[in-house]
């Protein structure tokens, strides 16, 4: 077997366990309505297919700087070791290229493909069918493209004010679209920017409504006791409204299934262990602080290193290469601390972004969450992913 085709069969397999835990993922919070067997059914089904497809070159590039973190102290430790000879340079890059090439791909081509065959119904007084929905997709991508185009081209031509570049469209193929995708990579970083504090501020939070609370001078029997009468009255007075009263009998309902989820909360704390009331919950507080702390650390500190010293900034040009040099002066400690944080950094984002008020509505629900809003989650996490090796490499 030759060496390009095990790089082959490595990155398939890798995309592959990928797109498996991607598509398992979507259709945890995708709405089972949808699932209906007609016309609308397989558009759903081909948007889930691209949506998955989305997820997975995401998550690639998510995994992609941890991977090479590791992949170069690998090598570094075990230079001539056999069984990982398959780990090499070449691997590293064409993961990264092809990493960059389905971003684009994804963000350009699919995702605007499945938003609008998903929208569409065909132009007036052609047949019905995938043909014709297809047929209104395609048009819409090229009116958006050549719509996009005419901005951009109005706008070089603004600011260029060389006749050359404005006649001709070759420059503009050749060198403005390339840092398109740049383009997009650079909101994303100001978006992480933007997220990354309110997220580190909000796991705390999120952190201690997914644990269980320790129960200091509590009387949870006493809580479940009351909850309970309150959950019978309200069932009482529901039963005893008539049909008439919507407006009360929805307040009611709204009410029961309040007091119903936080007599289930209550109960969940009931039957938690002791470890894991009194250990669990103060250690992951203590590590996300330490992880907090950390962070910010090495932030001011990277920070002030680039405000100081000129040769601290990162440079464009290539580096020593995989498995040459340690990407961290504390060896394969630094590099894993490196890669905790890198994971940290992203989850405060994803958690930070949906805090925000803007993209509260992007929050999926589970079994309970439409496609276009699983598209849009899609493209804003391919925008975070693409922007968190850069962000992390300045930061």
């Amino acid at each position: 077997m030759s060496a390009e085709g095990g790089l082959e069969q490595i990155c398939f397999l890798l995309f592959a366990i990928l797109y498996i835990v991607s598509y398992f993922i979507i259709t945890r919070y995708k709405r089972k309505s949808d699932e209906q067997e007609d016309e609308d059914a397989i558009v759903n089904r081909i948007s889930l297919f691209l949506s998955t497809f989305t997820l997975a070159v995401s998550a690639g590039a998510v995994l992609l700087l941890p991977f090479s973190i590791i992949s170069n102290e690998i090598l570094l430790s075990f230079p001539q070791n056999y069984y990982i000879q398959w780990l090499n340079g070449s691997l590293i890059h064409g993961l990264w290229n092809l990493a960059s090439l389905f971003s684009n791909l994804c963000l350009f081509v699919l995702m605007p493909f499945a938003f609008f065959f998903l929208e569409s119904e065909g132009f007036a007084g052609l047949k019905r069918g995938i043909r014709a929905r297809i047929l209104e997709t395609l048009v819409m991508l090229i009116l958006l493209a050549l719509l996009i185009l005419g901005i951009v081209w109005v706008a070089l031509a603004l600011i260029d004010n060389d006749a050359a570049s404005m006649e001709s469209l070759y420059d503009l193929w050749e060198f403005y679209l390339p840092y398109l995708y740049s383009c997009i990579s650079l909101m994303g970083c100001l978006l992480l920017l933007l997220c990354t504090p309110v997220g580190l501020s909000r796991m705390f939070t999120v952190m201690g409504q997914l644990l269980v609370k320790p129960t200091i001078l509590e009387d949870l029997d006493e809580q479940i006791y009351i909850i309970t009468l309150e959950e019978e009255a309200l069932q009482r007075r529901l039963n005893g409204l008539s049909s008439s009263v919507e407006q009360n009998i929805m307040e009611l309902e709204q009410e029961l299934d309040n007091v119903k989820s936080l007599k289930t909360k209550l109960e969940r704390r009931k039957k938690a262990s002791a470890w894991e009331r009194n250990l669990v919950y103060p250690a992951v507080m203590v590590l996300l602080l330490i992880e907090t702390s950390i962070s910010v650390l090495l932030v001011a500190c990277n920070i002030l290193c680039l405000l100081v010293d000129e040769t601290a900034m990162p440079k464009g040009t290539r580096g020593p290469g995989i498995g040459n040099a340690s990407l961290s002066a504390f060896g394969f400690v630094g590099a894993a601390l490196e890669i905790i944080l890198i994971f940290y950094l992203m989850v405060s984002s994803v958690v930070g972004f949906y805090s925000l008020r803007f993209f509260g509505n992007f929050i999926p629900k589970k079994d309970d969450t439409t496609m276009t809003k699983i598209i849009g989650n899609c493209v804003s996490i391919l925008v975070l992913s693409s922007a968190l090796p850069v962000m992390s490499r300045t930061l």
